[in-house]
């Protein structure tokens, strides 16, 4: 029997897997999902004498930043500049 040597079972390939499948399922069970909130809106049609800021101060709460409501409208409504219009139909998140 020289010549033929007996092969020890190794536990190589079964760490190999473990690690595999540790760095597979690692990462996905980590991770949670978050969805952004959801915002009501108020429609608000504009009059004469409307601002952006005007209209802002009035639905931001008295410890709120009015700069930041202004940017949700332009943000919401898709404004390009401050300007507005008459009859104008504006979403004013709440």
């Amino acid at each position: 029997m020289y010549g033929t040597r007996k092969h020890k079972p190794t536990l190589m390939p079964l760490v190999a897997l473990g690690a595999l499948s540790l760095a597979v399922t690692l990462p996905a069970l980590s991770s949670t999902v978050h969805a952004a909130p959801t915002v009501a809106y108020a429609t608000v049609t504009v009059r004469p004498g409307d601002s952006l800021w005007a209209l802002a101060e009035r639905s931001t709460p008295a410890t709120g930043d009015v700069q930041s409501t202004v940017d949700d409208i332009i943000a919401a409504n898709h404004l390009t500049g401050a300007n507005l219009t008459i009859g104008q139909h504006l979403r004013i998140p709440r």
